[in-house]
């Protein structure tokens, strides 16, 4: 990137230095986490090799609270590990749409909204709600949120598919069982600078 003629070709240099910048983003947090490990390990040696009860008591009560985080740490690389499709780290428009059912089916579209609210609130990712269309009398009948947040399409898509309820309806007198669907689209936000090929062949 230093090269003089670096940003001769824009695009190319752009498709570069995001490049670079993925490599960073996966090599970073495993130097991090080499360091923490490290840290750890010498901890437990510095624990393990003290002679007074007092100080050990102190050293492994130490280690106890770093363990903990630290497991978390790996266990949350180890996951994004497999996060490694062409837009995981994109962000994600998730697209909910009540199935038959009219109420019962309005009202668990609503139901997974706020599940999935709640979930991208403590994952720390943000959502902007790009389109809604409210139930004649609960739920909504369908709604499209913007995800934004590194890996927020890796995260999600294994959400894509049929969601089905089955409970006592609070809307039916008789208490009677009711299955309710709703269906949940996850695709890729994708940057407008992506290339669109397009086969000669296809045009008329």
């Amino acid at each position: 990137m230093s090269a003089a003629d670096f940003w001769s070709n824009r695009e190319r240099a752009q498709g570069d230095v995001e490049e670079v910048s993925r490599i960073r983003s996966l090599l970073n947090p495993l130097r991090e986490l080499e360091r923490a490990v490290a840290d750890f390990e010498a901890l437990r040696q510095l624990a393990a090799e003290e002679t007074d009860p007092a100080h050990r008591a102190e050293a492994e009560k130490e280690l106890a609270s770093e363990q903990g985080p630290l497991l978390h740490r790996l266990e949350e690389f180890e996951l994004r590990q497999f996060l490694s499709g062409e837009n995981d780290r994109s962000n994600a428009f998730l697209t909910i749409h009540s199935g038959a059912g009219g109420t019962e089916s309005c009202d668990w579209a609503d139901m997974l909204l706020r599940m999935y609210q709640r979930w991208i609130e403590r994952s720390g990712f943000t959502s902007q709600t790009i389109d809604v269309q409210v139930g004649e009398e609960v739920g909504i009948k369908s709604t499209t949120l913007l995800v934004q947040g590194e890996y927020a399409y890796g995260y999600l898509s294994a959400e894509r598919g049929v969601h089905r309820l089955v409970r006592i309806s609070p809307f039916d007198a008789n208490k009677r069982r009711h299955t309710s669907f709703a269906s949940v689209d996850v695709v890729p936000e994708i940057a407008d600078s992506a290339p669109i090929d397009i086969n000669p062949a296809d045009i008329e």
